[in-house]
């Protein structure tokens, strides 16, 4: 008798009951910061009231149609890894400048169906640099992607930035009630719980919250029951220079970041991204923003938050965060669930979100704990890439004096982490040593080289 060979952890499919809980706990970890870029956007266009949840709605819908691309796939569109898929935050100053200075909503569609088909055909481009990711890069910019997202879990734990009371001890109280029973959750239930530990830490946290006044549920009487994304639903859109220059950096900027991200997935799941595998995914973001285009929404790309819960958790299937993606497609057409989940309040995020961005952080230490840190430069690549990737994150405005789509390249500290990790690499590992110098130290001429070079599951 024949026996089949045992699917991948990622090619599984957990029952139903577990494909819920475990892509509801994806959704509640992303639905903030999907729900942010339209806010941001809208407001500063001064959108009216509807206008702003119309964009939300239609952000939620093609977010969860986008994740679905990303993890079932189809052809040559998807990575076919658990990746959530959601708007990116790049896009959003070019897009502002572009909505406030009179092309207005159609402009910004425009130009954002143009970068979608840019990253499409560069996609394969992206994918044969794959080999210049080794473990020496990949581990620095999942370092840096978790060290970029513990200040968003910060800001969330004190209230949300621009709150009225935000930093208050009440704030940061719930989002360590949070943390601790995400913790507890994790170290003493039983597997499965384990595994939705920080769904049972935002349930815990919501119903205490509650009774303290932390929550406002007037949105949800006001939300209609059914709401559906037409396309062009601000006009048609109009194509000019300057906004399709600008997002052209834009779209160069998500698709190093998603690089980032896949190769991340791709190891906490132990399938390797492979150039193909990379190139698919790439171009599974760009079908994604040509449908934002279209459907009245905004440029598409991995969500990193998404990334450090698949490691948090160690449930690893696709199919899980397809669920998610299928639930994401219900609050976009069910505007009045959306407008509960809304309703979470930022401290209750906030605890959760420090377990997970940090676990993102450890997992970047993991993947560089593999790599050969002795007579070489290595060291020295890590410590400038963190810096240059957390400079923005630290001194949010300390490129502000420079053109805009510098600002739009460099303010991402992920993207300004991961071009450094890849120009040091190349610098101290791939360029010719200087005559002698190897030799002088005992070492042979491209010795380092070897080490970085190695295929990442040859150094594992």
């Amino acid at each position: 008798m024949t026996q089949t060979a045992p699917a991948h952890p990622v090619d599984e499919v957990p029952p139903a009951r577990h494909l819920l809980a475990f892509g509801l706990q994806h959704v509640l970890a992303m639905y903030a910061g999907a729900v942010a870029v339209p806010l941001i956007v809208g407001s500063a266009m001064k959108l009216s009231p509807a206008d702003l949840a119309y964009l939300i709605t239609a952000d939620l819908l093609v977010c969860g149609i986008a994740t679905l691309i990303q993890c079932v796939g189809f052809w040559r569109f998807g990575v076919r890894l658990p990746i959530m898929q959601g708007c990116t935050f790049a896009a959003v100053s070019p897009m502002v400048l572009i909505g406030t200075t009179g092309g207005g909503l159609p402009a910004i569609y425009g130009s954002v169906i143009v970068a979608g088909l840019a990253i499409m055909l560069l996609a394969p481009v992206f994918g044969r640099l794959l080999r210049f990711f080794p473990p020496l890069v990949t581990g620095t910019v999942i370092l840096i992607i978790g060290l970029s997202l513990l200040p968003v879990a910060g800001n969330w734990a004190a209230g949300g930035a621009g709150s009225t009371d935000f930093g208050e001890p009440k704030n940061l109280g719930l989002a360590l009630f949070v943390l601790l029973v995400v913790l507890g959750v994790q170290r003493f239930a039983p597997a499965f719980l384990s595994r939705i530990a920080v769904l049972i830490g935002i349930v815990v946290g919501l119903a205490v919250a509650v009774p303290f006044g932390f929550t406002d549920f007037d949105g949800v009487g006001g939300a209609d029951w059914l709401g559906i994304s037409t396309p062009f639903h601000f006009g048609a859109p109009t194509f000019e220079a300057s906004a399709i220059a600008s997002m052209l950096v834009v779209a160069l900027v998500t698709m190093t970041e998603t690089t980032g991200d896949l190769i991340a997935v791709g190891e906490m799941t132990d399938r390797k991204v492979e150039p193909r595998t990379l190139a698919d995914g790439l171009r599974a973001d760009g079908l994604s923003t040509v449908l934002g285009g279209v459907f009245n929404t905004f440029p598409y790309t991995a969500y990193a938050q998404n990334v450090g819960l698949v490691g948090m958790t160690r449930v690893r299937s696709r199919w899980v965060v397809a669920a998610a993606g299928g639930i994401l497609v219900l609050l976009g057409l069910l505007p009045k669930l959306g407008a509960v989940v809304a309703a979470i309040p930022a401290p209750v995020l906030g605890g959760a979100g420090l377990v997970m961005f940090g676990t993102v952080a450890a997992s970047g230490l993991r993947t560089l704990a593999t790599v050969d840190f002795k007579g070489n430069n290595n060291l020295t690549v890590v410590a400038v890439s963190v810096a240059m990737g957390m400079l923005p994150v630290g001194v949010p405005t300390v490129y502000e004096k420079f053109p805009d789509w510098f600002q739009t390249v460099m303010n991402s500290g992920i993207s300004a982490g991961c071009l450094t990790a890849i120009v040091l690499n190349l610098l101290f590992n791939h360029l010719p040593s200087k005559a002698g110098s190897a030799e002088a130290d005992g070492l042979a001429v491209g010795g380092a080289e070897k080490d970085v070079e190695q295929p990442r599951e040859e150094v594992v």
